[in-house]
């Protein structure tokens, strides 16, 4: 890893949830020498990427941040493009419903809706999907592009008892995906979370991040996963074509041979 992507790096660490961190959390949390970090947050500081609290002296993202933002919004809009579905993704299945965008070789969250249906319900509190844990993961592996698969197998934590934990079962997973069109984590990542993504496409053909739901485990039925499945597949038609794309054909057939066993088991269930 070059020294420019272990100074960006550090940025991932500041989070809704950490703000705010001091110069011997970060060490900890990077897993660095003090006087690295010290150099790589100095160069961050210096392009006001983060600064320094007066108060407490921890450090925080900065207003170089805000510009930048502003400006990749303006630019290209995704978020503007997806807010509206998601509102009806989860008025339709009353659950929890978020898009994530794919970035070198990283997913990263852009928006999400709290389903209010419930009392009990995911909540979308994360800096980045793992490729290998979240439905969403699951999906830029099995569309996006080849240089995910060595990032994914060189990230394999396990998170939970049902984590995928070695190449071969991940292969099969990703495998499993591209046939149905749907990726799927069933407690891989949270121990009471299920997640089903649908892919998305822009306007340059290729895989641009992923339409998902989010469940609380008790409550996914044969007859929920066949409503959440039938309305990812019209919030991906939705959002890709806001995003400037088509949905390629071998995905539409994948989900219509899905949707044909989902009814199915929905039946005899």
């Amino acid at each position: 890893m070059s020294s420019t992507s272990k100074t960006l790096g550090l940025l991932a660490y500041f989070t809704s949830a950490q703000p705010e961190i001091g110069l011997s959390q970060l060490c900890r949390q990077a897993e660095r020498d003090k006087a690295t970090t010290y150099r790589h947050l100095q160069a961050l500081e210096d392009a006001g990427f983060v600064e320094q609290n007066p108060a407490t002296k921890h450090y925080r993202l900065g207003p170089a941040l805000l510009q930048l933002a502003q400006i990749r919004e303006e630019t290209v809009p995704r978020k503007a493009g997806a807010e509206t579905v998601l509102d009806g993704l989860v008025d339709t299945t009353g659950e929890t419903a978020h898009v994530s965008v794919l970035s070198g070789t990283t997913v990263y969250p852009l928006v999400s809706r709290e389903s209010q249906h419930h009392s009990t319900r995911a909540i979308i509190d994360v800096q980045s999907f793992p490729l290998h844990a979240t439905a969403s993961g699951l999906c830029a592996l099995a569309f996006g592009p080849s240089d995910l698969w060595p990032a994914a197998v060189a990230r394999l934590q396990v998170f939970t008892g049902r984590t995928i934990a070695t190449e071969d079962a991940l292969r099969q997973t990703v495998e499993a995906v591209r046939h149905s069109g749907f990726g799927q984590s069933d407690r891989c990542y949270e121990d009471d979370i299920q997640g089903v993504s649908a892919p998305v496409f822009d306007q340059s053909g290729r895989f641009a991040g992923a339409v998902s739901v989010a469940c609380v485990a008790s409550r996914f039925s044969p007859s929920l996963e066949a409503k959440v499945k039938e309305n990812l597949i019209e919030a991906s038609r939705d959002i890709t074509r806001n995003w400037g794309g088509t949905v390629p054909a071998e995905i539409e057939a994948a989900w219509a041979t899905s949707l044909s066993r989902s009814n199915v088991l929905e039946s005899t269930s």
